[in-house]
Order: structure tokens, then sequence, then C-alpha cells
């Protein structure tokens, strides 16, 4: 039972801290929370918690604190998470449904999370190295051009404008577009070789010069990027928690860098967990030792899963953060596969 209380004792140090930013005494929990107990058996189990290095105290005669350990120790024992009201998701589906490309949905999401978070928040695209055609078209721009327009099953829409030599009917370009879309669709750009090379084999002197460059658009459209992107937003959140910091510094210059990111978010196992949370030292690059990173995976069954998330300092409303990036990646997964 006294095991338990302190547990519920620590819950409230947590929670008093995050809001207040001042160290936490045992009137307040006695005011603020339900515990049954008297403010001298609060001191005690508060006692118990610094010797177990959980809480400590900043300087003499003032409250409680809690530690990276205590952090830890108060996510571990979230059994569930609250989550979003009804109106919240709504106004997230709403505000995330008005995406008209996945470049768009990227943008609206990382500023979103920033918004209702209120900290820094990074989105990684999806990887493009299973990509597979779902659509394309070609649109016939006047004499030697055409436009190829790629849309992936991950919902990106790439465009490239094509030249060649000579002149092609737009009957020619229609039974193009049909053949590539019947023949090519949920394919990656290794599994369309052989179509592309039928279709060289095929054309007629005058239109393979239009083949041609449609193949080659569209395997190099296909083609896997070479790194994974990012997109952030809410820079000004972590500025303004810059007094939870001994130097900030470090944290916004590493947030300049593709590959600390990568980093930063590669060990979440979507079959182990929805949401991550690492806490101070857990965090692999040196930068974010100070800081706090909530994470979650989305995409398709069939791709290698993309990462979003929040940094913020320690101090964190850690299971609002939580049940909003859980939300969050189910919505973008959702868009993903419809």
């Amino acid at each position: 039972m006294s095991e338990d209380r302190r547990l519920d004792v620590l819950r409230a140090i947590v929670s008093e801290y995050v809001h207040t930013r001042e160290p936490v005494g045992s009137k307040a929990i006695a005011a603020n929370h339900d515990l049954g107990v008297s403010p001298a058996t609060i001191r005690n189990d508060m006692a118990v918690l610094e010797d177990q290095t959980l809480i400590y105290q900043p300087h003499t005669s003032a409250g409680r604190v809690p530690t990276d350990r205590g952090y830890r120790v108060f996510v571990d024992q979230l059994a569930t998470l609250k989550p979003m009201s009804v109106p919240e998701r709504r106004a997230v589906e709403a505000f995330l449904s008005q995406s008209i490309d996945l470049d768009d949905v990227v943008h609206r999401t990382v500023r979103l999370l920033a918004q209702v978070t209120h900290q820094l928040a990074v989105v990684q695209y999806p990887s493009l190295s299973t990509a597979t055609l779902r659509r394309l078209e070609l649109v016939d721009m006047g004499t030697h051009r055409v436009l190829l327009v790629v849309i992936t099953n991950a919902g990106r829409v790439e465009e490239r404008m094509l030249e060649f030599d000579g002149r092609v009917s737009a009957g020619t370009i229609a039974d193009l577009r049909a053949r590539l879309n019947q023949d090519c669709e949920n394919k990656a750009a290794e599994q369309i070789g052989p179509v592309l090379d039928e279709l060289r084999s095929a054309a007629s002197a005058q239109d393979l010069p239009l083949v041609e460059a449609v193949c080659e658009g569209l395997l190099d459209l296909l083609k896997p990027e070479a790194e994974a992107r990012f997109v952030v937003a809410g820079v000004s959140n972590l500025a303004r928690a810059g007094v939870e910091f001994r130097d900030i510094a470090p944290v916004l210059d590493a947030l300049e860098e593709q590959v600390a990111l990568l980093r930063l978010f590669s060990e979440v196992d979507p079959e182990e967990q929805d949401v991550r949370v690492t806490i101070g030292a857990e965090n692999r690059h040196d930068a974010f030792a100070e800081t706090s990173v909530v994470s979650g995976t989305y995409g398709v069954s069939a791709a290698p899963p993309a990462h979003l998330g929040v940094v913020g300092p320690t101090r964190m409303d850690y299971p609002r953060t939580m049940s909003t990036v859980r939300a969050v990646a189910a919505y973008l997964s959702r868009y993903m596969t419809h």
C-alpha cells in the first residue's frame, strides 16, 4: 500500500511541477490531490522517493522536483492514455483533411503538432525506398513536350517536363498513358523494367523518342530518395523553454542535421509500442541529453514506417503529448492508406 501511495505522490509531484515550474511541497500535494494522508506522511514518502533518486531538492527548504528517472517511472506507470476529446479529434481531422497532397499534409501535421503540444515538432517524409506507382498522367504541352505526373502509393505527387524529338498524336499519348497505368500499377521502379523494355521494342520510329523520354522520366521519379527528409516546426516553443536547459544552442544545432534527427527517432519500433518516450540521457545524441522526445510512426504496411514526434524539455505534459502524437500518427496512417 505504501508503495502505491508513493507512486501517487510521485505522480502528484510531476503533475504540479509540469504546470507550475515550481518545486513541489507536501502541503501543495495534500491540498491539490486527494491522497487521504497528512502532509507529514507525504513528507515521509517524499524522503523515500528522494532516496530512490526519483525526486530531488534543488535547494534547502524548497520543495521537490522530478529527476529524469522520476519522469521515467511516471511515464512507465501510465497504464492508459486519455484520448483526445471528440472536438479535438474533429479539429485535427478537419485541419488535415484540407491537405491537397503529401507535402501539404506533412507541413500541416508538423504545424499542428507544434501548436497542440506547445513543443518543437518533427515529421519525417515517408520513405520512397519501396514506392510504387498508383497512377501517372501524360499531358500534351505542345510540340516536343509532355508533362509527366507520377502519383505514388505514398501519396507523393511528382512532375517532370519531358522534351523529345518529333511530333506525336494525342491518341499515341493516350495509348501510352493507358498501357503504363494498366501494366505498372502498384509496381516499384525495379519491377517495371520488363514493361518498359517491351514498350520500347514495340514503339515505332516516330514514337520512340516519346516512349524513351517517358520511360526514363518514370524510372527517375520512382527512384528512392538518397536520404530521409524531416520537417520541423515550433522552434520558437523550444526557444521559450530555454530556461529549462543549461545550454540550448547544441539542441538547436542538432535539429538542423537530418542525420541527428534520424538517429533520434530510429529506435522506435511500431511493433512494440505506438508511442515511445525517451528522457534525458536515454536519447542517443548528446545534444538531446536535456530533452524528452515523444515519438511515433505512421505509414502503410507495405512500406517502411516514417517517424513523427515532439522534442521539448523533460518538464513536459507527458500524457497529453503522448495522446496527441498517437492520434496524429493514426490519422496520418489512414491518410496514407486511403
